[in-house]
């Protein structure tokens, strides 16, 4: 095809720089790419101030003694799409998260800063407002304030360095009524809180000064030295590493490198060496499942890729993934640098043959602690059912039985179709009041009750670590009312059975219950599991 002409069409100021602001950066995610910038120029350390005036204005620093720029430089890093660095293991990857990232926040960007062997400070600023009237990509070019040089010196021992600042903040809180009042305060607040611990958690590498694979950096938030998380708990006795595999990949034109996957079962919370560390370690739904770095920096955490659902019995299992920037393409990192995307082959490989043995090891953990703490919840709770039956028992029962032969549990049942003998658990009242319904680990077959007798009085056993009692006798043990109706019932269907069992039906009958706790256990499969409180249940 014929060229017949070409043009240099640039993209529109106001209309581009407005509607970069809508990337869908979170703040968190937004601050961490400053943070990657500062760390890419080679800081060591980094300063974060996050201040509200007077009058409610928010204003934001990012101070580091990185390598800082030259007028040139400076340009370069404030151009949209700068270009790529030369070393491409850097965290700042596009050339696009201090821009955009900054905006997404606020009106006004500025950068700060001062490159080796330079007595010169140079400052330029992206102003959203000045650019909408200038109808055109206008940098502007200030000298730096008081405040910004003495941060400056302070931050680099007046060598190298450079300051990212925010002014004219209009997005991280909402408009209240005052806007410096108690509330918006509060709400800022939070807003930093959570910027620690998202900090604390994905530089958890570059703030342990023990790890030697990435450098040491120290960060601080509003003067406040954020100490490294670590979401593994290697540290605690009981986290197990179940499962490790370091992956080697090789690249057609010959390069190198590999990926690794670790994947650690974390202690119940009863079984964490003190208090604080239990606090520490933050079993929640929201942090399970992958966590991604890249460069040692985290991207990625607190879900399965698509894999599974997150669940409480999957709090447990956190899994490292862990790989270097020859892989960026191979994982479509995304511009925020906050999520991957596997191809079908890995994303396979990790569901079916690597994940399902760590997974079994959580769930055999988690499932050990949930039946104690049940046993420990339950304990009580059915004493109302007990007293309820036990005043009706004798002007509903609809069997008579005669124990035979109490060492092999054999009763003979006398009802309205005649007599037959069938085995039937004989047991024994574990306490004064427990004589018509006995709540136990397990019932063979995984059946969710069985008829008894306790003593001479018609019982059931109902099965606590039936997903059935986890999922629904659980979240009602404050409900009286709620045990004492499903025990009832179960009592009910135990009585019928007895009432109507003959040497035809009784296997039948048996099958019923079978068939019935199967079904149950399917039906409450999506329901949420409660989560105990060991504290609580203690």
């Amino acid at each position: 095809m014929k060229v017949l002409d070409k043009k240099v069409v640039p993209p529109h100021a106001i209309r581009t720089i407005e509607g970069l602001r809508d990337t869908g950066y979170e703040f968190n995610t937004a601050m961490a790419d400053i943070i990657d910038n500062s760390i890419a120029a080679n800081a060591t350390n980094v300063e974060i101030s996050i201040d509200m005036d007077f009058m409610g204005d928010i204003t934001i620093f990012i101070a580091d003694n990185g390598i800082g720029m030259n007028e040139s430089g400076l340009v370069s890093a404030m151009t949209y799409g700068s270009p790529q660095r030369e070393n491409q293991k850097s965290l700042g990857k596009f050339g696009l998260g201090l821009k955009t990232a900054s905006t997404a926040f606020c009106r006004s960007l500025s950068v700060t800063t001062r490159d080796n062997g330079q007595s010169q400070i140079f400052k330029a600023r992206w102003d959203l407002d000045h650019v909408a009237d200038a109808d055109d990509w206008e940098l502007l070019f200030l000298n730096p304030s008081e405040q910004e040089i003495q941060m400056l010196e302070n931050v680099s021992n007046n060598g190298s360095g450079t300051i990212v600042t925010w002014e004219k903040v209009d997005r991280l809180l909402k408009d209240y009524q005052d806007p410096s009042g108690t509330h918006a305060r509060r709400a800022l607040d939070k807003i930093v809180f959570s910027l620690r611990e998202h900090v604390a958690m994905v530089y958890q590498r570059f703030l342990d000064s023990n790890y030697e694979e990435a450098p040491n950096v120290t960060i601080k938030i509003n003067d406040q030295l954020i100490e490294p998380w670590d979401p593994f708990c290697t540290d605690e006795p009981n986290t197990e590493l179940v499962a490790k595999q370091i992956q080697p990949v090789e690249f057609e034109d010959g390069t190198k490198t590999s990926f690794s996957v670790k994947a650690y079962v974390l202690p119940r919370k009863e079984e964490f060496s003190t208090e604080e560390a239990k606090k520490k370690a933050k079993l929640s739904n929201d942090l399970q499942g992958f966590f991604v770095y890249r460069e040692n920096r985290l991207i990625h955490f607190g879900n399965w890729l698509g894999m599974y659902t997150n669940e409480p019995h999957g709090t447990l299992l956190r899994v490292e993934f862990s790989f270097e920037y020859l892989l960026d393409e191979a994982f479509n990192v995304d511009i925020k640098k906050s999520r991957i995307a596997l191809n079908s082959e890995l994303y396979n490989w990790l569901k079916e043959q690597f994940l399902p043995a760590p997974r079994r090891a959580a769930d055999e953990r988690y499932r050990k602690g949930q039946k104690k703490n049940v046993k420990k919840a339950s304990k009580g709770a059915h004493d109302t059912s007990n007293k309820g039956i036990g005043n009706r028992e004798n002007e509903l029962k609809i069997s008579d039985l005669e124990v035979k032969d109490k060492a092999n549990n054999d009763v003979e049942v006398t009802n309205k179709k005649g007599k037959v003998r069938i085995k039937l658990p004989i047991l024994e009242p574990v306490k004064d009041n427990e004589l018509h319904v006995s709540p136990v680990d397990s019932i063979e077959d995984g059946l969710l009750w069985k008829p008894a007798l306790i003593g001479t009085h018609h019982a059931v056993k109902i099965n606590t670590n039936h997903a059935y009692y986890h999922k629904v006798y659980i979240p009602n043990l404050s409900s009286g009312v709620t045990i004492q109706g499903m025990d009832s019932l179960l009592w009910a269907l135990s009585e019928a059975e007895l009432g109507t069992i003959s040497e035809n039906t009784k296997y039948h009958l048996e099958e019923l219950r079978y068939e019935v706790s199967r079904i149950l256990r399917r039906l409450v499969e999506d329901l949420p599991e409660p989560e105990l409180d060991d504290n609580e249940t203690n």
